[in-house]
């Protein structure tokens, strides 16, 4: 006898919560799909680790559904019936088993958005769309927070999540009386300082990669297939977040700016993964993190905990709002108009600037780099060098494991390229050799000087600054936290001499 279900409810890579109301109760008459298709894996060229991770919590996902009673089926990239799209093997599935309602929680990318709605408008079955539960606000909270408002400040926003969530706040005012503790969160790893070793999972995704490589995906990156590190299930999640919060998080706030070549890792949690695969909630891991707060509050510090928090509950939700708020004009905004391409080496690590070839290597080989390595080191090149902000968002997108548009878009052409034109950053994050050796050992045996501007193996960071501040003055002068940058470059005298070295970098990009 054919099996006929009432509703099919559509479930994407980024989606798997097993605390979603979906499934607080088992319901025979509805059957869960999951599906690895390729209009996902083709659409940007991404990090090997990253699909084959995206694949296995998927995997992972759907026999936890089962094994807790729902029916659910999963399309694997090879399997015959897999039409290779959500909408097609929507219908196929709905025309097998007779559906008479489709549901799907809401996508967090634009595109698919965009795509399941249009889906929707030609099923001739009832269809409805729910929240996927995840975040702390929904898409258009911040658009409602800055209505009326002269400018978008993520600080403005954050103050008013803490208040409104009753996080680290005591009658409305925060605790410790300070609601930033940054200015205490930017300190160099020092010289003899070695952090604990980061932990590491060890999942064998041979299977996934098999898939992969056996339908010839395009991706970058390394991997051990039979040693992948990051967690691909919500237990796995748990005890990443569990060993974060009673080893790494006293020293977090402090160090969650350095930078070292023998540290990869340093002090920084590395969920982000699991949170944007919705394995486990930012309301946990907050939670987590303020439990262990309150339990030793002698060593973990106010600036420790506030500067996790504010990742979180702030930058992560701001960001988010950021996007539904400007999507999709936001995706082509060019404000500086660059539009050189993307040196090759972003693509190998093969350049002689020692910060951009480690963390373009450490990239490569774990699809991971904190806030400041890519802002600061990889994207503060990009936008010093001119690049195109469409080749940095589809790098960014690739090759990082929790890249997805959502969040990667208004940090790259937002904050780091400065793409929008001050929407997402009150100024471009610019920086010299002068803050990456502030910052980090990556200037120690360097080929080039981070002292020189002009002579031979001069630093590129020191004339490219000056000549993006140059260029841009125009569209620049006016912001009052670029004043004393404009001020120290009216005294330099050999303006000439800088920018013709930085002409000459830029005529060689890929020869650095």
């Amino acid at each position: 006898m054919k099996k006929v279900y009432n509703t099919l409810r559509l479930i994407l890579g980024d989606q798997l919560n097993i605390n979603h109301s979906w499934f607080s109760k088992q319901d025979d008459s509805v059957l869960y799909a999951l599906m690895e298709v390729r209009t996902e894996t083709d659409y940007a060229w991404h990090h090997i680790q990253k699909v084959t991770a995206f694949f296995a919590a998927m995997e992972n996902f759907y026999t936890e559904l089962k094994a807790a009673g729902h029916a659910v089926t999963y399309l694997k990239l090879d399997d015959k019936n897999n039409e290779q799209d959500f909408g097609k093997n929507c219908s196929m599935l709905i025309s097998k088993y007779s559906i008479k309602n489709f549901e799907y929680q809401l996508p967090d990318e634009y595109r698919l958005d965009a795509a399941l709605y249009d889906y929707c408008n030609k099923l001739k079955i009832q269809y409805s769309v729910t929240d996927s539960e995840h975040f702390f606000t929904k898409r258009d909270d911040l658009k409602k927070f800055f209505s009326g408002k002269k400018s978008i400040i993520m600080e403005n926003f954050y103050r008013e999540m803490r208040r409104r969530h009753n996080i680290m706040v005591e009658n409305g005012k925060p605790e410790g009386g300070q609601w930033n503790y940054d200015s205490e969160n930017r300190k160099k790893l020092p010289k003899n300082h070695k952090p604990l070793p980061p932990y590491l999972l060890s999942n064998n995704v041979s299977t996934q990669y098999k898939r992969i490589e056996k339908a010839a995906i395009k991706t970058i990156g390394e991997i051990e297939p039979e040693n992948l590190l990051w967690p691909v299930s919500r237990k796995q999640s748990l005890k990443l977040l569990d060993y974060f919060t009673e080893n790494c998080l006293p020293l977090f706030g402090t160090f969650q700016d350095s930078m070292h070549t023998s540290e990869w890792s340093l002090y920084h949690s590395r969920l982000s993964f699991s949170l944007n695969t919705k394995m486990i909630s930012p309301l946990e891991v907050i939670d987590a993190a303020l439990k262990a707060w309150k339990k030793d509050r002698k060593n973990i510090s106010l600036n420790q905990i506030e500067g996790f928090v504010r990742q979180i509950l702030g930058w992560r939700e701001f960001m988010r709002g950021i996007y539904w708020m400007n999507m999709p004009e936001f995706e082509n905004n060019n404000f500086l108009n660059h539009r050189r391409q993307l040196p090759e080496w972003y693509w190998t690590g093969n350049t002689k600037m020692n910060c951009l070839k480690h963390c373009i290597n450490q990239s490569l080989k774990h699809a991971y780099a904190h806030h400041i390595q890519r802002l600061m080191i990889t994207g503060n090149f990009a936008l010093l060098a001119g690049i195109h902000p469409k080749y940095t968002d589809e790098w960014y997108l690739g090759i990082y494991i929790d890249a997805i548009q959502w969040v990667e878009l208004p940090n790259t052409r937002g904050m780091s390229q400065y793409a929008d034109g001050g929407i997402t950053a009150t100024k471009p994050y610019t920086g010299s050799a002068n803050y990456i050796s502030k910052m980090s050992n990556y200037c120690d045996d360097c080929y080039y000087d981070k002292n020189k501007k002009t002579e031979d193996k001069a630093c590129p960071f020191n004339s490219l600054y000056w000549n993006f501040h140059d260029r841009h003055r125009e569209k620049l002068k006016d912001n009052p936290r670029l004043g004393m940058v404009y001020r120290l470059w009216d005294k330099i005298k050999n303006k000439a001499d800088i920018l013709n070295k930085a002409d000459y970098y830029l005529n060689n990009l890929n020869n650095l």
